[in-house]
């Protein structure tokens, strides 16, 4: 299974930028759809998760009910629409693809897209 996440950049706070990870190879064995996000010197932080059929997603608490995890298996494309940022949220973004597991831990993915930046000015 391949990641490849794109759609970060500069985004203002109050503001909304879309995040957009599509999945190669042996999408079959992708049970689970996550996106998690990092800042230098800190763990990788779950942000939001889903399976291919939409159902159930997750999501952290402090981006709930401004971020939404959706995918499109046609595309075999898992977004993550953020809105309302802040500068906080300011990360470089993952998604990742998990086979089994608890979807809001880092340890349940076995294959990760190579991250892309997001910054959030005030």
């Amino acid at each position: 299974v391949q990641l490849q996440a794109s759609g970060g950049g500069l985004g203002q706070a109050g503001g909304s930028l879309r995040l957009s990870c599509t999945v190669s190879g042996r999408t079959s064995d992708a049970a689970g759809l996550g996106w998690f996000r990092q800042t230098p010197g800190t763990e990788r932080e779950f942000v939001a998760a889903t399976s291919w059929s939409g159902i159930p997603t997750y999501y952290e608490d402090s981006v709930k009910g401004r971020f939404t995890i959706s995918r499109d298996s046609a595309k075999s494309t898992v977004y993550l629409e953020m809105n309302n940022l802040k500068p906080e949220d300011t990360a470089v973004y993952y998604c990742a693809a998990a086979s089994s597991g608890s979807l809001i831990y880092a340890w349940a993915y076995t294959w990760w897209g190579q991250g892309t930046l997001v910054t959030v000015s005030s």
